[in-house]
């Protein structure tokens, strides 16, 4: 199952080369391709189908990895290639989305997962009913039944991220609306899939199993969008998960209501910009998957989030923003559940890398931060943010390391971190290379947690090649 790193030197150098000849060969300028669709004109597609074909190839490694009984070091390439047909009938769109998503090379005990490798799963497969007008002159509409993804708000609760190999899908029906004044109502209910194989083995040799949805388990509410004053724009939302054990999956029987708000100002030029979301979390749950577990504990949960930045002009647009997150833990106290839980949240845009890496995450965590972001050119972008990192809850677990110290010994600073992205378009729109990392440098908690391993401080990077037709 392993591979050697010039084996895997060699592959991600074929990989790239590939893509660029496949490109030169059919005569694609960098104009052109930026301009047009190449796959519409290789398969002659007609005009009311949409074609749209992303293939990556990501090289990642790690090296002090701090979740304990996991490879000190490893390395990982992965194969996303992800094919969406759209087909406009008029009123009614028929949408179907494959996703293959494969690794290798990774150590038999790597943190590589569902969320890197889901290999041959059909993502999306769904009706859109076109809704236009419906409330008026200018007003959008639209009612999608069948599989498809969630990407609301921020992304904290409910996202669709394109770091991760492998994303959630969901099975029912939701009605998206937009009225003349860019007010947006989103209403949904939905069968979330239970990401398919789920043992380590297969996951490890790219096994074929597809995605389950059920009854039992039920994730359904509603999301509101309002322009304000000022440029600024609001948000509140309520959702519900309803979940119970399958017969090829033990849960903790959650039953949660989350709800929220926010506000929020995108980044302008010359101008301050913010954000702020707040979530509660009510509800009830059991501590464990345990079979024997039968006992419902009430569930009282919270995060807040804000931020501010501003852009300024110049060549290189830069960005400056200041972060804070409270995120709370689960405390000493065994008649409650405080350990909040982000449900179908991706952690990547607030808290670094995942993959391989993906060890800070929304649960248990006090942390600032500053970000600064830069685009020298239209082909060129990077961002470096550096984050102090401490735990809400001395005795609960630090994000998804599984480092713990039950007695709370150990104090409450997990490290700092520091992250950073570089992108470049080599052909607009259509051929991309991404390169970044992150390192986590040791505070006192996982130095001297009783199971944190002694493995030094994480250094991690990736090496994205990504082209989109």
């Amino acid at each position: 199952m392993n591979e050697n790193k010039h084996g895997l030197a060699r592959r991600t150098r074929a990989a790239a080369m590939g893509w660029g000849m496949v490109m030169a060969a059919a005569g694609f300028s960098p104009a052109v391709a930026a301009d047009s669709n190449p796959l519409h004109e290789w398969v002659d597609a007609p005009d009311n189908l949409t074609l749209k074909l992303n293939f990556r190839t990501r090289v990642e490694g790690i090296d002090g990895q701090l979740r304990p009984n996991i490879a000190r070091r490893d390395l990982l390439t992965t194969f996303r290639t992800t094919l969406l047909a759209d087909y406009d009938t008029g009123p009614v769109h028929i949408v179907g989305e494959l996703r293959d998503a494969r690794g290798y090379a990774e150590k038999d005990n790597s943190s590589a997962g569902i969320n890197e490798v889901n290999a041959l799963e059909p993502l999306q497969a769904y009706l859109r009913f076109d809704l236009d007008g419906m409330t008026g002159k200018g007003s959008r509409g639209a009612l999608t039944a069948g599989r498809f993804t969630l990407d609301i708000g921020a992304g904290r609760l409910a996202a669709r991220p394109d770091f991760s190999d492998s994303v959630n899908s969901f099975t029912g029906v939701s009605f998206d609306w937009t009225g003349q004044g860019k007010d947006h109502l989103l209403l949904f209910w939905t069968m979330p899939s239970t990401r398919l194989p789920s043992d380590p083995d297969a996951i490890h040799h790219n096994r074929v199993e597809l995605d389950r949805a059920r009854t039992g388990l039920q994730f359904f509410g509603g999301d509101y969008t309002r322009p304000l004053i000022a440029g600024v724009t609001g948000e509140a939302y309520v959702f519900r998960l309803a979940e119970r054990d399958a017969s090829y999956q033990a849960t903790r029987n959650r039953h949660l209501v989350t709800y929220g708000g926010r506000l929020f100002r995108k980044p302008q030029t010359n101008s301050f910009d913010f954000e702020v979301e707040g979530i509660g979390q009510t509800g009830h749950a059991r501590a464990s998957t345990a079979a024997t577990d039968r006992k419902d504990v009430d569930v009282s949960a919270w995060l807040i989030h804000g931020e501010v930045g501003r852009k300024f002009g110049g060549p290189w647009a830069p960005r400056i923003s200041f972060h804070g997150d409270k995120i709370t833990g689960e405390d000493s106290d065994p008649s409650k559940i405080t350990r909040f839980d982000s449900l179908y949240g991706a952690a990547r845009t607030d808290f670094g890398p995942s993959s391989l890496y993906g060890m800070v995450s929304r649960a248990n965590l006090r942390s600032v931060g500053v970000r600064l972001e830069a685009a020298p050119s239209k082909k060129l972008d990077g961002f470096v943010m550096v984050r102090g990192l401490w735990l809400d809850s001395k005795t609960d677990s630090f994000g998804s390391t599984g480092v713990r110290d039950a007695r709370g010994r150990s104090g409450d600073h997990a490290g700092t971190q520091v992250e950073g992205r570089v992108r470049y378009w080599f052909v607009p729109k259509i051929f991309r290379v991404e390169a970044g990392g992150a390192v986590l440098a040791r505070g006192r908690f996982l130095k001297d947690a009783p199971n944190a391993p002694d493995n030094g401080d994480a250094h991690y990077f990736f090496l994205d090649f990504v082209t989109d037709f």
